[in-house]
């Protein structure tokens, strides 16, 4: 898919992107950046373009390309343009080079590894900062059976100023700017000018990424200002950290993204705890994706790095688990269940099975795991459970419960919670002590959402069929 080429054209409207390299999984850093793009062209009623800078064929793999797609759909961060791949622009990147050593903003250098070795050993001997000095600058003979780089012809004198809405004005010498490689010897283009001939390309307003490219800023600003573009607004946001402080890694837990979908968490779940990761709205903790897009500008991220804490993580997972409606959740249970190599596509059980259980499910893999009994048409009784509960005179209850249940004309919640306290009065003895026994029975545990609201979503045969599997043939 090319990518429209708008250089020439000044755009209206907010042009953001996120552009992530296919070397290793997409995670929670790359998620945010991703997310604050994503938000800050919704806010603005711009455009959110998702660009896979795929030039290290080396690193680049097919299956990082396929969790960034697949993460960024389960997350709902939708692109209006892309994904664009810059290994099928190389004639767009080759035209460039070739009009930059026309214009001569750019030249061949032919310097072997030798020398460059040789030079950046000098300079560190002499405690001076490694750079190419130029040595090609004003060659014109080309240098026999060196196949040369092309490199880009970076001012001498002067300051470049990046206006970070994050981290304020940044000025950078251009003396300490060396001549960037734009392209390798054998022709292939290098991930800075890339990123500037795409930036260009797309008409990108707003570049949002980390801090970590805060220094690559200047180079782009200059090659931009040499190809007669203008260059985009820059944010660069903090890094993410690990509780210890230290920069987060897989020993801190940092996974790919459709690990955080594996183990159940909800996709506004994960990018509403993200979005608070430098970013604040007074006191409030928990937003939709609505009131994120509403709230959300880019000119409020803080500088400072935040820390990545997966109990407040889950504890915002069941905050969304409360409150999203349970019609836009029974695709993630399903997904959960299937996991347990249940096939469940009741939309009305579904959808109670989630009221039922969401007040105390942290996930949905946890939903899954412990509503697997409402999907199932045989269950195994947990052994110490039944041991604690289906006792003598657990089985007596349990016996005495069945009876009642039976003759129930009614079966629905109310009716069974009616039933069941009439028969504890006039057992005398508590509600528990009737339930555990029938919660063990039909469900395999000893917890379970209410009885009542348990047994009717299992209906009256299950129900009664279940006890009747537990309890002795003379009492059933």
């Amino acid at each position: 898919m090319p990518a429209p080429n708008r250089a020439s054209l000044r755009p209206m409207t907010v042009v953001t992107r996120f552009a992530p390299s296919p070397t290793g999984l997409l995670h929670v850093g790359g998620v945010r950046t991703a997310l604050f793009s994503w938000l800050y062209a919704r806010r603005m009623k711009g455009k959110f373009v998702l660009r896979v800078e795929d030039t290290d064929r080396e690193r680049s793999t097919d299956d990082a390309v396929r969790v960034i797609l697949e993460g960024m759909q389960w997350l709902g961060l939708t692109a209006d343009e892309g994904p664009y791949y810059q290994t099928r622009r190389f004639d767009r990147y080759r035209e460039v080079i070739a009009g930059m050593l026309t214009a001569g903003t750019a030249y061949h250098c032919y310097c072997s590894k030798a020398e460059l070795d040789a030079m950046r050993a000098g300079q560190i001997e002499r405690k001076e900062k490694p750079r190419y000095t130029g040595l090609c600058r004003e060659r014109t003979e080309p240098r026999a059976g060196v196949p040369p780089v092309v490199r880009f012809r970076n001012p001498l004198e002067g300051a470049v100023v990046v206006q970070d809405l994050v981290h304020g004005a940044v000025t950078f010498q251009n003396s300490e700017l060396d001549d960037l490689i734009i392209a390798r010897s054998d022709g292939t283009p290098t991930y800075n000018f890339c990123v500037v001939v795409d930036d260009m390309d797309m008409a990108i307003t707003h570049v949002i990424r980390g801090d970590d490219h805060l220094n690559n800023a200047p180079r782009q600003m200059n090659m931009l200002s040499a190809l007669g573009a203008t260059p985009p607004v820059y944010a660069h946001v903090p890094m993410i950290l690990g509780p210890d402080g230290a920069k987060l890694s897989k020993r801190h837990g940092a996974v790919s993204v459709l690990q955080y979908e594996e183990e159940g968490y909800l996709p506004d779940a994960l990018l509403n705890y993200l979005v608070r990761l430098g970013w604040s709205h007074g006191d409030q903790e928990v937003f939709t994706r609505e009131e994120m897009i509403a709230a959300f500008d880019i000119h409020d991220v803080n500088k400072s790095a935040s820390a990545f804490n997966n109990e407040k993580l889950m504890w915002l997972n069941q905050q969304h688990i409360m409150r999203t409606p349970p019609a836009r959740m029974v695709p993630y249970l399903v997904a959960q269940l299937r996991r347990l190599g249940i096939d469940a596509n009741d939309q009305g059980l579904l959808e109670s099975v989630i009221v039922a259980q969401r007040e105390r499910s942290k996930t949905l893999k946890e939903m899954a795991q412990s509503s697997r009994f409402f999907f199932v048409d045989l269950i195994k009784v947990d052994e110490q459970a039944a041991a604690k509960h289906l006792t003598a005179e657990g089985l007596g209850r349990l016996g005495q419960v069945r009876e009642c249940l039976a003759a129930l004309n009614d079966w629905n919640a109310a009716a069974i919670h009616t039933a069941l306290s009439e028969l504890a009065t006039r057992l005398e003895t508590g509600l528990g002590k009737i339930a555990q026994p029938v919660r063990v029975a039909v469900a395999g545990v000893a917890v379970s959402p209410p009885i009542d609201t348990t047994l009717a979503l299992l209906g009256r045969e299950r129900t009664l069929a279940r006890m009747d599997a537990v309890l002795p043939p003379k009492a059933a």
